[in-house]
């Protein structure tokens, strides 16, 4: 199976200072997605330029015909399911249905506190992204709506006439632990993973490969638990937060070792963030664009 190679491009740019170029220029090199953070500022981008995940992507449609568009990734934090859902219709829509909605549970951080909350435990997390991905699921497959759970509600929310993509738009559920990997296995169509974050400051290479591996067989157990084949899901490996950080964009020699002992693993797309300048994301541009134009055929 040939993997495919995608990019996160961070919106930090104005549109008109770079922001609409590097979407155009990532569809030219053949990119199979593009993706955006879905978050209110993130990091050490928060006192700097930061635009809104869904207006970024609409505007990213309008600019390009065949690269898929999505979140890497939405959550609760600041999202309800009935205003995402109407959103993500109209994006699915604008773009010809071309989006896939990555979704995960959230963190701590700016998103978490934004809007006036303290912020919740990873218990309460786990427990709101259970009711916000079913409900979520509903939303976009059915016409109305009506649901009254602990944590949100929808009365009569309607969503005609729903996705272009039948019966939604795919959702790439980002998850580890094993009620995250149970809502993968049901609701995803693709699962996602940054490795073990345990690992990204001390930990080896060799030691990442072995989490990952064990994640994957977790998500395994879960498909079976349900009677699905975990083949009919991709698997999606967003990089940067592992311990090889950013060596795996040093040369295309590094990358395609790098890609392919994942794709040993079972994952069908690798994910690399489009070089930033003065930031954990900096890299040469020109090894980049190498990179997305050549590791492809190096990796069917």
């Amino acid at each position: 199976m040939s993997l495919r190679l995608s990019t996160v491009i961070l919106p930090y740019r104005r549109w008109s200072e770079g922001g609409r170029g590097a979407w155009q220029r990532a569809e030219q090199l053949g990119f199979h997605t593009g993706y955006t953070y879905d978050h209110l500022s993130w990091r050490t981008f928060r006192d700097g330029p930061w635009f809104g995940a869904v207006p970024t992507l609409t505007a990213a449609a309008a600019v390009t015909d065949r690269l898929r568009l999505g979140t890497l990734v939405t959550s609760p934090n600041f999202r309800h399911p009935v205003t995402l859902a109407k959103e993500l219709i109209s994006l699915d829509d604008i773009s010809g249905g071309r989006v896939t909605l990555g979704i995960g549970a959230g963190g701590t951080g700016f998103d978490a506190t934004a809007l006036g909350q303290e912020p919740w435990t990873p218990r309460e997390r786990a427990d709101r992204f259970a009711e916000f991905v079913p409900l979520l699921d509903r939303l976009l497959t059915e016409d109305s709506v009506s649901y009254e759970g602990d944590f949100y509600a929808a009365h009569e929310a309607r969503n005609i006439p729903g996705c272009v993509q039948r019966p939604r738009l795919p959702f790439a559920v980002a998850a580890t632990g094993p009620r995250g990997l149970r809502l993968a296995a049901r609701h995803g169509q693709a699962w996602v993973t940054t490795g073990d974050p345990k690992l990204y400051e001390n930990g080896t290479p060799e030691q990442s490969i072995q989490a990952i591996r064990g994640q994957v067989e977790k998500l395994a157990d879960a498909c079976a638990e349900i009677g699905r084949d975990t083949r009919e899901l991709d698997k999606i490996l967003l990089t940067g937060f592992t311990p090889d950080r950013a060596r795996p964009l040093e040369s295309l020699d590094a990358f395609v070792d790098f890609a392919g002992r994942h794709r040993e693993l079972g994952f069908t797309e690798i994910v690399i963030h489009w070089p930033i300048p003065d930031s954990d994301f900096a890299a040469d541009e020109k090894v980049f664009e190498q990179i997305a134009m050549e590791a492809p055929a190096q990796l069917r």
